[in-house]
């Protein structure tokens, strides 16, 4: 069969994703923590969820303790144990980001509804908007953003979360911001998702991706419009998609 791939560093969303299958996720942490001890391989959660969310999580399913939190659909990055985010990603989402005029632009259309203050963050201004009209408000929120010389960034998942960024605030440049700052090579590098917050993953480098069996419309869309051999849809749903990736890229056996 050969040589197995050096797993060097592996990106993972959490809902839906990795958690969803607990014999799975048992099977999975397993592997993930022999992969830590033999290879150092880091480990980091990608999610939507805020940090304090994803505390929560944390403490109702048996996640391993990552090296790096990137927490509110990329805006936030946490190192370690750290409760704060790091500056310097934070420093890079300040340049040009008018969050109070962006509120102001998206408190015209009626159909977008606030989603709770605890989903606010200060690079992130989240709604829910029902998919019945998310092709219509979608592109005139853009051009009224383009208007007024605001350069977001719009992502839609799940048919309902709206999620308004800085441009380059997503999930996909959080990974390229730290494997770049820990010298990693994508070969190395593994991004596992289900739904549209996590294209962003799959779509500026060459990392090997997983896309598990139980991914959503929008993701799954996507990776037919974008073939490549390194992106893998996994037959299996949830951690069993990821360990199903993790034998096609030959990482592990």
């Amino acid at each position: 069969m050969g040589l197995l791939t050096r797993l060097s560093l592996f990106i993972t969303d959490l809902d839906h994703t990795l958690v969803g299958n607990d014999k799975s996720l048992d099977l999975l942490n397993q592997t993930l923590e022999f992969q830590r001890q033999t290879n150092g391989t880091k480990l980091v959660y990608a999610t939507g969820r805020s940090r304090s969310s994803y505390l929560e999580l944390a403490a109702s399913q048996p996640l391993l303790p990552p090296d790096a939190l990137i927490a509110a659909v990329g805006t936030e990055i946490y190192l370690g144990g750290s409760t704060e985010p790091d500056a310097e990603w934070a420093d890079k989402l300040s340049v040009n980001w008018h969050r109070a005029e962006i509120v102001a632009i998206s408190n015209r259309f009626a159909d977008l509804e606030p989603q709770p203050p605890a989903e606010q963050r200060p690079f992130k201004i989240s709604y829910y908007l029902s998919a019945s009209v998310v092709g219509a408000v979608v592109p005139h929120l853009q051009e009224l953003l383009v208007e007024q010389g605001i350069d977001a960034e719009i992502i839609y998942s799940g048919s309902r979360d709206l999620d308004i960024l800085p441009r380059g605030g997503d999930k996909g440049k959080a990974v390229q911001f730290l494997r770049d700052r820990w010298q990693i090579d994508p070969m190395h590098t593994v991004v596992c998702g289900d739904s549209g917050n996590d294209i962003s993953l799959f779509k500026y480098g060459t990392e090997r991706g997983i896309i598990v069996g139980n991914a959503q419309s929008e993701l799954r869309l996507w990776y037919e419009l974008h073939p490549v051999d390194y992106h893998y849809l996994a037959v299996a749903e949830c951690a069993g998609g990821i360990l199903e990736g993790l034998q096609y890229f030959r990482f592990v056996e």
